[in-house]
């Protein structure tokens, strides 16, 4: 093998050198050249060892979680409102009263109370905790969950890379990194997604054909000026193609698992939706987003955040057990969160209004020390106090436990060069 043959290794889209390629070339032939020892050599694959089954779970509190009722409550206090604190298995850290399974399983689980950031209409805010950029003119970035599988997903996998589950609105998508990247949308986890099945009476290779013709349909288009625009309709075809015919197929299907454990989970859209982001993440799925809706408590605040916790504490949980128990915890970062948290100040309709200021998040696996609050909010709740954490530095965190670059560059549909988080520090404490 010759030295010209060691670098001259496939390049990517962009005419970027593929660092997965780079580092396996060097890994297989830098050795044998004598350029490097074999140490060294297998030193620069280490890595793309590392990050192998790395996975990424977003629990999204859709419409914003009131603070005060989840994990930074403060009873006895006038903006406490009812709300009660329990005790957890952490000594000294107590939470709202109606998270018992958290409270038990927090030495998994770490909370930040003291994040801060300034978008306080859903829109934007939920756009910047998906994206980690505020909406900024006609740029539209990819979805984290997007550049997470474009950066450790296997590009041979036969299943979508990144899964929304129970989005029953816009989901961000994959924007310049091209729909192979894109969300693969369940509207139900209790059900097998439609359409995933060959029509009956459709052999392998009668498939087959149907595909190829379709793509001899496209080539005229194609020819015309679409290049683009047929390039994402194949990838979005092939995938489609892959995943009907695929044995990995039946991680969607909840219903092969044990009643005592969807009842575990919850007989809820999120409960099922938190068992199969389990499922998927042991199918091999990089990133999978389970959303919780009805968060955006201006009224009834007390009374709905009791129902709504009831729901998602124990698919939390059982989530974040159920991956300890299997021995994937540690490669996979779990991330509960809303787009900002609620006013300190009560409403006149007992309800609690937009606040972005200062709210929680709770974060768990990929190297994450449970058992720890970061931070806190001052006695009013109005400001972070203690160790402000904010959206860029969050973003990078996420990056730090799933071992990305956070400042590398992705070029958009206009050429310009977009890093993956802009600014920010990963927030090294947690871990």
């Amino acid at each position: 093998m010759s030295l010209q043959s060691l670098v001259q290794v496939r390049t990517g889209r962009d005419g970027v050198l593929s660092r997965r390629t780079f580092l396996r070339s060097v890994a297989a032939g830098a050795a044998g050249l004598g350029l490097v020892g074999f140490k060294d050599a297998m030193t620069l694959h280490a890595e793309e060892l590392r990050k192998r089954g790395l996975a990424c779970i977003l629990l999204f509190m859709r419409g914003g979680p009131s603070q005060f009722e989840t994990f930074d409550p403060k009873p006895g206090t006038p903006i406490g409102g009812p709300t009660k604190a329990i005790d957890t298995a952490v000594s000294g850290i107590q939470i709202a009263e109606h998270w018992p399974n958290v409270a038990k399983a927090l030495k998994e689980i770490a909370l930040v109370r003291s994040m801060t950031n300034r978008e306080g209409e859903h829109q934007r805010a939920t756009y910047q905790l998906h994206t980690g950029y505020p909406p900024a003119g006609g740029i539209k970035h990819p979805a984290f969950g997007a550049l997470v599988a474009a950066e450790l997903g296997p590009k041979d996998f036969d299943l979508p890379h990144f899964v929304s589950v129970g989005n029953r609105f816009t989901t961000i998508g994959s924007s310049f990194l091209g729909m192979r990247y894109a969300p693969f949308v369940v509207g139900n986890p209790s059900q097998m997604p439609g359409n995933v099945e060959v029509p009956r009476g459709i052999g392998d290779k009668r498939f087959g054909r149907r595909v190829d013709l379709m793509k001899d349909l496209e080539e005229d288009f194609a020819q015309a000026g679409g290049a683009k625009l047929v390039e994402d309709h194949r990838h979005l075809y092939a995938s489609a193609a892959q995943m009907v015919r695929s044995p990995r197929l039946k991680a969607f299907d909840v219903s092969q698992e044990k009643d005592t454990v969807r009842d575990r989970y919850g007989r809820t859209p999120f409960g099922q939706g938190c068992l199969l982001a389990r499922r998927l993440v042991e199918g091999g799925v990089t990133f999978i987003e389970v959303d919780s809706n009805g968060w955006d408590t201006h009224q009834d605040n007390f009374i709905r955040t009791k129902t709504l916790s009831g729901t998602v504490d124990p698919g939390f949980t059982s989530l974040v057990t159920d991956l300890k128990e299997r021995g994937l915890l540690e490669k996979t970062l779990v991330i509960w969160m809303g787009e900002f948290g609620r006013t300190p100040r009560i409403n006149g309709n007992t309800g609690r209004d937009h606040f972005p200021r200062a709210f929680s998040i709770a974060l768990a696996g990929a190297g994450i020390k449970g058992g720890q609050v970061l931070g806190s909010t001052s006695a009013d709740g109005t400001t972070a106090r203690e160790r402000p954490v904010t959206v860029p530095d969050l973003f990078c965190t996420f990056c730090h436990a799933l071992k990305i670059n956070p400042r590398k560059e992705n070029l958009s549909t206009e050429g310009r060069p977009l890093k993956i988080v802009d600014g920010g520090k990963a927030v090294k404490e947690l871990f």
